[in-house]
């Protein structure tokens, strides 16, 4: 065992993935001689090469367009996104085309691939540098989406989606790319896609939450629990497939739920975790689920980035408001 943060983390995966399958190529906006923006992908030049290694033109719709034809005919491509707000550019490429080949060809081509997208905010970066949309990936059938919350989950799962056949879109939070180290094994593992994690036994509440945000719910949980609440937290780290059947598990055993995500409120994950909720299990619900999640406005700008995004108080809030219900 190792300690790592979690940029030591996917670096250690992609170097032991690169080594295992000569088809995988990592390309992307200065992912190759300097590392990548957060250096990610530091070392990889120097160690595979500039036909593995591939630093790409500043056009996402170039880099995307440019995987999927690779993926088609046989190598297992790993695009970055420098910045997850970028990839609006090539949504297109995404949604009309990597969703969509194994479909319209029933199944003669598949598009294995895995887009890194760095994600989320905290970092007080600029427009577009803090985005966490992961909804409107999940919304789209024949994409998995990913979103792990520690180092040891970001390696494990990276391994997984690489081997999984499917197009992934890997959402890494980059507030916790160095916030903290922990142990995560030198040698390959695997985390299955659509298995949720539970962080911690409680019977009062569950809460659900993934990315940056379980890293942060963990103190609020804290707090609750001083102030008697018990409180379960599950960390769901596959959004795409999603663990339905621990989500239920728990809500049944709680009776309360609460979901905490980054991303706006209106249409984010947590509406359909809310939904899905009210369908199964309404007759085990003690309380409305609680979202509690980004305004519905633009992000600020960095000086006040930090009143958009759910904080411990904000959480808290959520978890005592459910419980007391």
């Amino acid at each position: 065992m190792a300690k790592m943060n979690m940029v030591e983390a996917i670096n250690a995966c992609l170097a032991q993935e690169m080594e295992r399958d000569g088809r995988i190529v990592v390309m992307g906006e200065d992912v190759g001689i300097d590392g990548g923006v957060f250096r990610v992908t530091e070392g990889l030049f120097a160690k595979f090469g500039k036909e593995r290694v591939i630093d790409t033109p500043l056009s996402e719709n170039g880099i995307i367009g440019t995987a999927i034809g690779m993926s088609a005919m046989g190598l297992v491509p790993i695009p970055e996104i420098q910045f997850q707000g970028f990839d609006y550019e090539g949504y297109h490429q995404v949604v009309q085309h990597i969703a969509r080949l194994r479909n319209r060809t029933r199944g003669s081509i598949t598009v294995p691939m895995v887009i890194r997208l760095p994600a989320s905010g905290g970092i007080r970066a600029l427009e577009h540098h803090g985005e966490s949309a992961e909804s409107i990936y999940i919304h789209m059938p024949g994409l998995c989406v990913v979103y792990p919350s520690s180092p040891y989950d970001a390696k494990g799962l990276l391994a997984a989606s690489l081997s999984c056949g499917d197009p992934v879109l890997f959402f890494e939070p980059k507030r916790l790319y160095r916030a903290y180290k922990e142990e995560v094994p030198e040698e390959r593992y695997e985390i299955p896609l659509g298995k949720a994690n539970i962080l911690r036994e409680g019977s009062d509440v569950t809460l659900i939450s993934w990315g940056a945000m379980t890293y942060v719910s963990k103190e609020a949980i804290e707090d609750a629990q001083k102030q008697g609440i018990s409180v379960e937290h599950v960390d769901l780290r596959s959004l795409s497939p999603c663990d339905w059947d621990t989500i239920g598990s728990s809500v049944k055993k709680t009776g309360r739920a609460v979901v905490v995500h980054e991303a706006f409120k209106t249409l984010g994950f947590g509406a359909e975790i809310a939904a899905r909720i009210m369908e199964n299990d309404f007759l085990d619900m003690e309380a409305p689920v609680m979202r509690v999640a980004g305004w519905d406005i633009q992000i600020p700008y960095p000086k006040q980035e930090e009143y958009f995004f759910p904080d411990k108080e904000r959480i808290l809030k959520g978890i005592v408001k459910t419980a007391k219900f």
